[in-house]
């Protein structure tokens, strides 16, 4: 057996202690070091009744996780009161840092004023945070470009360019109380309204203003009741309906119920429909002709680049921004990172949606 020498006992003893001190300064920014309590950071997304906010809330979860936090996810089901209650909860718990998609930010700001008070950071998800100065950032998608890519999708395909039409065409917007909504309503008018004006879009039901065209929360049975109205009021004569512009995949849920139940057929004197988020379902009616184009948000882009906000905030250092003048929130104009939408369609959906992994041949029945 070889002898262990003094001179070597000294050395090992010295090499732990220097490997003790290492490991001490290798603590995460969630936990803050060693000793420290693992971090919380309160998620409140606003319903699981969408697709694309369970990703939202997973792919957040997933992200926060990984960077060594804790998660309070938690979903209000699109009730208001349920949604302050939480975040209430989330202050009280001592959650270090809130990051909300509001239902209506509206109802928001007394209980997001107790979050600054309380020295608790907020950052908007995907829905700006309205007349509140307790909002530190917002990551959300470029809303006007969303608007912007539906009126050239719609531009596009019934070759307005070229001067073609008159088209006969029908109006869907968001919710009222979503600042998205407006911003993705300037943006389709400001593709679409020239040829409204000239002729060459006609509106027969002439419910073009965003306030004649929103639908609450996103309601799909609200978006089917109003389009079986259009179908009655304005299209029972045979008339042709050429486009149906659509803010939402679950407002175009419901314009094709009711298009279906009035005796449309998908191929035959279908119109276009457009939409916005690429949900499952969406993607599987444009595969069948039953929807037109969706605007593919990635959320696994918008978690990611959410949760480095949260990192850098809690770690006291500013976070990579590129908009500093678009969203103005009544109260101030609040520092965003704007991801960037893409549309898809029958002839992208593969590349863009089961290339990148988003969905997978199974899931879409390919």
């Amino acid at each position: 057996m070889t002898k262990i020498t003094r001179a070597t006992k000294l050395c090992m003893t010295a090499l732990s202690i220097f490997m003790v001190f290492l490991l001490a300064g290798c603590g995460s920014s969630a936990s803050g070091g060693k000793g420290s309590k693992v971090k919380t950071i309160g998620v409140a997304m606003p319903t699981q009744s969408s697709q694309r906010w369970i990703q939202d809330g997973n792919n957040m979860k997933k992200k926060l996780e990984s960077l060594g936090y804790k998660v309070d996810l938690q979903y209000a089901e699109d009730d208001i009161q349920a949604q302050v209650s939480q975040i209430e909860n989330m202050i009280t718990n001592g959650d270090d840092c809130l990051v909300i998609a509001a239902i209506d930010s509206g109802a928001l700001v007394n209980v997001l004023k107790q979050a600054k008070n309380n020295k608790i950071p907020v950052i908007a998800y995907d829905r700006l945070l309205m007349d509140t100065d307790s909002v530190s950032y917002y990551a959300t998608f470029d809303n006007k470009l969303v608007g912007v890519q539906i009126g050239k999708y719609v531009e596009k395909k019934l070759g307005l360019k070229e001067g073609t039409g008159p088209f006969n065409v029908e109006f869907f917007t968001g919710s009222p109380d979503d600042n998205n909504a407006h911003l993705l309503y300037a943006g389709e008018m400001e593709v679409l309204k020239p040829y409204l004006d000239n002729g060459q879009l006609v509106c027969p039901s002439g419910q073009t203003s965003f306030d004649s065209t929103c639908i609450l929360r996103y309601s799909q049975e609200v978006a089917q009741k109003r389009m079986e109205n259009l179908i009655s009021g304005y299209y029972a004569n045979g008339k042709k309906l050429d486009a149906v512009v659509s803010a939402f995949d679950g407002l175009s849920y419901g314009i094709a119920a009711a298009l279906q139940g009035a005796g449309y057929q998908p191929g035959k004197n279908w119109p276009i429909i457009t939409g916005q988020d690429a949900e499952l379902m969406a993607v599987k009616n444009i595969i069948s002709g039953k929807q037109s184009q969706s605007i593919f948000k990635d959320t696994r882009i918008l978690a990611d680049k959410c949760a480095t906000m949260v990192q850098a905030v809690l770690d006291g250092k500013k976070p990579e921004i590129n908009d500093t003048k678009t969203y103005d929130n009544h109260a101030l104009v609040v520092p965003s990172y704007l991801c960037t939408p893409v549309s898809v369609d029958k002839g992208n959906f593969q590349k863009e949606l089961v290339d990148s992994h988003y969905y997978t041949k199974e899931q879409l029945g390919l």
